[in-house]
């Protein structure tokens, strides 16, 4: 078996996202096109001796934009509960050392902690040989987070229901510049906003599925909660009007918020614009690139890890 795995945990964005009323648990339905980036988080996890305690240390990358207090109980991190749901589900230990080095920013839409999971758990099945299939660390990952089945394997796909239904969609790059502003959009608070802006809410599953269908222009991607994050962190839509102002086109919100993101027709032009934006309106910005599932470094080799058998549930 393996002794180390480099695992990364591609941010998502939703490049388009429609949200329904709440269900009778008041939870709410949505249909998304979501897609992964070359902008990541990275895991370092290492097998340990059977009998050997797993242990975790997560650290902020050097070259992370916005840098939080990592304040959280470790046992409460998303790739620790995956790494703990799997040695449940399989009825055995699977002992690491863990170190995760984490650009993606906390609470910032990207899904950096749904994204931790899914690379935990596909480092996991590296590690140990297990060979388990796609479907089957989905299935694990539902009760994570709602982000977490679509960040097993990342890629693009048309994510519905509350993120447990997934299909794979056209596989389209796309030139992305993100943006950071310093600002807080509990997720709680935005669907609580959504709920009172927009009281007759839908799906629009047909319109998810076309953007997805021709891929994403700077115009076309849309989301359901951008007015509601606004609404919770008026500092959001001050910066957006801003950013529009200075590029000259649309401005979108992804997830929850906060982070914003643009949508590129080159990489010279996602370079120069996260510059720009950096240099002149002084918020933290990267150019990126929607991304095919990640491929992952095995004892320092790079392979695509493909899930082979397992049990379905």
């Amino acid at each position: 078996m393996p002794s180390l795995v480099r695992a990364y945990a591609p941010s998502k964005v939703n490049l388009a996202l429609s949200v329904g009323a709440p269900d009778a648990s008041g939870m709410h339905p949505i249909a998304s096109w979501m897609v992964t980036t070359r902008f990541v988080d990275e895991l370092t996890v290492k097998r340990l001796p059977l009998g050997t305690p797993s242990r975790y240390a997560i650290e902020w990358h050097d070259d992370a934009h916005r840098k939080t207090d990592i304040d959280w109980k470790i046992s409460k991190d998303l790739a620790v509960r995956a790494h703990r749901a799997l040695e449940e589900r399989l009825g055995r230990a699977l002992p690491v050392q863990l170190r995760m080095q984490k650009r993606i920013p906390v609470g910032g839409g990207l899904g950096g902690g749904s994204s931790n999971a899914g690379a935990m758990l596909r480092a996991l099945d590296a590690l140990f040989d297990l060979r388990l299939r796609p479907e089957f660390l989905e299935h694990l990952a539902q009760p994570l987070g709602s982000d977490v089945p679509f960040l097993v394997q990342g890629g693009s796909a048309i994510v519905e229901g509350l993120g447990e239904r997934l299909a794979r969609a056209t596989e389209h790059r796309t030139h992305l510049v993100l943006v950071f502003p310093d600002v807080q959009c509990p997720t709680g608070q935005v669907y609580k906003a959504f709920d009172v802006l927009t009281p007759e809410a839908s799906l629009d599953a047909a319109r998810v599925r076309a953007i997805a269908e021709r891929g994403a222009t700077a115009d076309s991607p849309f989301n359901d909660l951008a007015d509601a994050a606004c609404h919770v962190a008026p500092r959001l839509a001050e910066i957006r009007a801003d950013l529009e102002a200075l590029a000259r086109q649309p401005v979108h919100v992804s997830g929850s918020g906060s982070t914003l993101f643009l949508v590129c027709d080159s990489a010279v032009h996602a370079d120069v614009l996260a510059d720009t934006i950096g240099e002149r309106l002084g918020v933290p910005a990267v150019s990126t690139l929607t991304s095919p599932p990640p491929v992952e470094e095995v004892d320092g080799e790079p392979r695509v890890v493909e899930p082979m058998y397992g049990d379905d549930d």
